[in-house]
């Protein structure tokens, strides 16, 4: 009863209950990993609040704001594949804002410049210290600026590439080559990486794949099925993996 025990999990840390309102069908998602879909319709009982997911708003003149189908979709994934209940759309916030630290889970994409204010840095560190999770996807143009960025917002931590045995892609979808390769580009091998914060993996930064382009409506970037459910099941990992490992 795995997806039982996280909307268990959900309902003692959700800090969203009562802001947003979910609702109606999921679509487009892959599965085969450790769901369970009669723990899923059960937990739908539960009657817990909905979750939102953040859009990070950052500075420096970059698109923050680019791939503006692409967390609805995962929303309905996460709900689709967990029975986990989340709000139909995502909230954009910026650093400095207060919501900021209610959120598990935000999200950052580009494909140009990033730049954090001193005061900044200091918010998305505590945020980061506190339990939150940033998933940074590099939209292709977006990696020099943010591997700067989080240097000088983490001084002391490395961002390490991770084996394709974690965790993080195996909980509840499996990827046993570990990031899934979505959009082309140039060609490049995908990479999965991470910062670990006192042994807990805080930031995944996913370079050369681009979940968000598979995250998009299908008519976008006409890409085959297979690709967007790969994007969306890891996307849906991500979520997951974010959520119980704040509450372990």
């Amino acid at each position: 009863m795995r997806i039982l025990t996280l909307l268990l999990v959900f309902a003692a840390v959700n800090p969203w209950a009562g802001r947003a309102n979910a609702t109606g069908a999921a679509t487009g998602a892959s599965g085969g990993g450790e769901g369970d879909r009669p723990a899923a319709d059960a937990a739908r009982t539960v009657g817990v609040a909905p979750m939102a997911i953040g859009r990070l708003h950052y500075g420096g003149g970059g698109d923050w704001y680019a791939n503006p189908t692409s967390l609805p979709n995962l929303l309905r994934a996460i709900r689709l594949q967990t029975g986990i209940p989340v709000s139909e759309r995502e909230v954009v916030v910026r650093p400095l804002d207060a919501g900021l630290q209610d959120l598990v889970f935000v999200h950052m994409t580009g494909h140009g410049n990033v730049e954090f204010s001193p005061d900044e840095r200091r918010a998305l560190r505590r945020w980061l210290e506190g339990g939150g999770f940033l998933h940074a996807d590099d939209n292709y143009g977006m990696d020099a600026a943010f591997r700067r960025e989080i240097s000088l917002l983490l001084p002391d931590a490395e961002l390490v590439e991770l084996p394709a045995d974690h965790p993080v892609y195996r909980v509840v979808n499996t990827f046993a080559e570990g990031l899934p390769k979505i959009h082309e580009h140039d060609g490049a091998p995908p990479g999965g990486y991470g910062i670990f914060l006192n042994g807990r993996l805080a930031v995944f930064y996913s370079h050369e794949t681009d979940l968000g382009n598979g995250w998009e409506d299908a008519d976008v970037h006409d890409l085959p099925d297979e690709l967007r459910e790969a994007a969306l099941g890891m996307g849906v990992n991500l979520f997951v993996y974010a959520l119980t490992r704040r509450a372990s």
